[in-house]
């Protein structure tokens, strides 16, 4: 699992934090549900031994509908776990669990082999289509159930990135890539009967212009890379409005494609679904320009138009939000008239931190509470609700969205 080096110098707080205007992205109740465990004041450590309460880097999560069900991928403890209804308490148990012969257990693929029903670091989770798409990074594909799963272990349905549910090799043991093949998946989205995932250790976006019907069916185009066989840091150069280095999650603002290229510091957009191979994108958020890539633009503490490893995206209405991680915050962009003018843009809303100079884990390294994040991976946005994968709080939240921004 790619796990950055974090610096933790003894105050985040920057010598003169600049009040910048801001909406307030979330409720400031802070979140309704917290899933996983709340940490008490007296406690050192949070429990990560697993349970149907508990969880361990969880890095994305799935709410169906406005009432369920929601479906979390809890990472480190190699499984799925599925609320058939949205909780309403914290740590509400789980319903369900994929991967795992049941609750208390862990291990990487349940300490066998690969098969239909287990995982290794699942990661992206997605409807698609009457079912749902996992991607299962370090088994090297991604996993799709026709249908919603509605028990414990239902086996997918069909796999992609290898030719069986039983191989695991990254790039099917090659060095090179190819249009069938992936390297540490960790990004999945359906979009309008288009399958598109960011295939991240391979440095590129794949497409399916259709579902897939077959095991290991190839893709039918690539971003981020000139072809389907190569796979090099930003295509083997310097950074360009077309390059990749750690894309990581997907999502569509209206018809623009997002995705968040964590590993350049930046979200990338681009005007409507591209058709071509390698197609540039438009805009990049987080960076002035397409060839600078600095972490927080070369600064060490943030401000409302830098980042630092993006890893995930969601959308509401009119409102882009990005899980900045390594920030531990959330920004977030209302759309403008025009996608090509927010080149660089000042982000308008904010949450997880008091202003937009500030980067503490859990604002400064105290215990977490409601309305803090601690590496935040996933951002997931459903009618009113934010499922944010807070992963440095082995947590999932659920926060009610400001619309009244």
């Amino acid at each position: 699992m790619d796990i950055p080096i974090k610096i933790n110098p003894r105050s985040q707080l920057p010598p003169e934090a600049t009040e910048i205007s801001q909406d307030l992205l979330l409720s400031p109740q802070g979140a309704e549900v917290i899933l996983g465990n709340i940490i008490e004041p007296q406690q050192l450590v949070i429990p990560v031994a697993p349970s149907p309460t508990t969880m361990f880097g969880p890095r994305a999560a799935c709410l169906l509908s406005e009432t369920g069900p929601l479906w979390v991928s809890d990472t480190g403890h190699h499984r799925l776990l599925g609320w058939q209804n949205l909780p309403t308490r914290d740590s509400q148990p789980a319903d369900w669990v994929i991967g795992q012969p049941d609750f208390y257990y862990e291990g990487q693929n349940a300490k066998s082999t690969p098969g239909r029903a287990t995982l290794s670091v699942p990661t992206g989770i997605c409807a698609c289509g009457e079912g749902l798409a996992v991607a299962d990074a370090w088994n090297h594909r991604v996993l799709i159930w026709k249908n919603l799963p509605e028990d414990s272990n239902v086996p997918a349905d069909l796999v992609l990135g290898q030719v069986n549910f039983t191989d695991n090799e990254p790039n099917r043991g090659n060095q090179a890539a190819s249009a069938n093949t992936m390297h540490w998946p960790y990004g999945v989205f359906y979009y309008q009967g288009r399958l598109l995932i960011a295939d991240t250790g391979n440095r590129r976006v794949l497409i399916w212009h259709q579902l897939p019907t077959e095991n290991g069916q190839p893709a039918d185009l690539v971003l981020g890379q000139p072809d389907m066989i190569s796979r090099n840091e930003n295509g083997g150069d310097s950074p360009t409005a077309a390059s990749m280095r750690w894309c990581h999650d997907i999502t569509f603002w209206g018809e623009n494609l997002v995705v968040s290229d964590a590993g350049n510091h930046r979200i990338m957009i681009w005007q409507g679904i591209p058709t071509e191979n390698n197609t540039p994108c438009a805009v990049v958020l987080g960076q002035q320009n397409f060839d600078f890539v600095e972490m927080n633009q070369g600064v060490y503490y943030p401000s409302a138009s830098s980042l630092s490893m993006p890893y995930g995206v969601g959308v509401t209405e009119d409102w882009l939000v990005v899980a900045d991680t390594a920030n531990s915050r959330l920004l977030g962009w209302r759309k403008p008239e025009s996608i090509l003018s927010l080149q660089g843009a000042v982000a308008n809303g904010l949450a997880g931190q008091t202003n937009f100079q500030s980067k503490g884990e859990n604002r400064n390294f105290g215990l977490p509470k409601r309305d803090s994040l601690n590496w935040c991976y996933g951002i997931k946005i459903c009618c009113n609700t934010a499922i944010i994968a807070d992963s440095g709080n082995n947590r999932i939240l659920l926060w009610q969205f400001n619309y009244a921004n």
